[in-house]
């Protein structure tokens, strides 16, 4: 088996441009790149926003800017360390199929597999949206409406046209977007459907990580949980976000003593671990529904994505090793 070792070897990240998600909405920049340009070190950071290397729609810009929702922001070619394996390194994983839940003229919905990013950045070469235009080389427009975590599955929205983008986007700024999840977490869960308001807080860690807290002063956020069963000492949730915030659910959990399984960031470790000795090797998290009004004909939508294989194997180990009062 190759090790990982570190090196001094330098790797060249070619230039990209990332389109600016409601997640980053209203980051400063240089945050911003900070948690993206992973390995690069501040001052160049800083350095490259100051000679104008870094545009936003096509500008320079300075590093208090605070981003907007469709900010398009050109990432410049940067000069990264990275890790050399200590033998010949093996053949790249090829790139998991990307099923079609719905398409037409102006939405593509699909279900992504886990361990495969919303997009490339931070390392990754190509994530579900520039493996969707190399496919479709003759599509005019192809943006991302949301994302989902690397390591969460299920359902994620597309847009074909610039005015479905912007009108999906104005649903989801208004609330009108529904979107549910399945996670499954440490503890038996009582007192049946329950609405949870804790504000949230971002900030980055000293390393550029992107993390998030409840605190009183942060930014309102609401999760409706429903119990749909015991599982092994676990329970199985739906979560419905009725505010969209970063890692709302699994924050919210962690908070309440629930963290979810296999959550490497706000959960329980030593139970991770056990977790994956069973056969849990990602976190219990997935986008099952996704509901909205059609862009273009104001149609009530909604997209949904079947539990994927892994989690569905991994439920039913725990039903077949399940004591029998479960």
């Amino acid at each position: 088996m190759n090790t990982l070792r570190k090196d001094l070897r330098i790797g060249v990240q070619a230039a990209s441009q990332v389109r600016v998600g409601l997640e980053e909405a209203g980051q400063r920049i240089d945050n911003f790149l900070i948690r993206i340009l992973k390995g690069v070190p501040k001052s160049h950071v800083y350095r490259l926003l100051r000679t104008g290397q870094v545009r936003v729609n096509s500008r320079r810009t300075d590093a208090t800017y605070r981003l907007q929702v469709d900010d398009r922001v050109r990432l410049p070619p940067v000069r990264t360390p990275i890790a050399r394996a200590s033998t010949a390194p093996g053949p790249a994983m090829p790139f998991p199929t990307l099923r079609v839940l719905y398409e037409d003229d102006a939405v593509l919905a699909i279900d992504k597999p886990p361990g495969v990013a919303s997009h490339g950045g931070s390392g990754v070469s190509m994530g579900v949206i520039e493996r969707m235009r190399a496919e479709r080389p003759h599509s005019r427009f192809l943006e991302l409406v949301h994302r989902l975590d690397r390591d969460t599955s299920g359902v994620l929205l597309l847009a074909k046209k610039r005015s479905a983008l912007t009108r999906i986007h104005a649903q989801i700024r208004a609330g009108t977007v529904r979107k549910w999840y399945l996670v499954l977490v440490k503890g038996s869960w009582t007192g049946g459907e329950q609405h949870v308001r804790l504000s949230l807080n971002r900030y980055l860690t000293p390393e550029g990580e992107r993390r998030v807290s409840v605190r009183h002063d942060g930014t309102p956020a609401h999760t409706l949980f429903r119990p749909l069963r015991h599982a092994g000492g676990n329970t199985l949730l739906e979560a419905e976000l009725l505010t969209g915030r970063t890692h709302q659910i699994r924050v919210h959990l962690a908070h309440l003593g629930f963290p979810v399984a296999g959550d490497d960031k706000y959960g329980d470790f030593p139970l991770n671990k056990s977790l994956k000795k069973q056969g849990l090797k990602r976190m219990f998290l997935h986008a099952e529904r996704v509901a909205f009004e059609h862009p273009v004909t104001g149609e009530p939508m909604q997209v949904a994505a079947p539990l994927a294989p892994d989690l569905q194997r991994f439920l039913q180990h725990l039903a077949d090793h399940a004591s029998p009062t479960e």
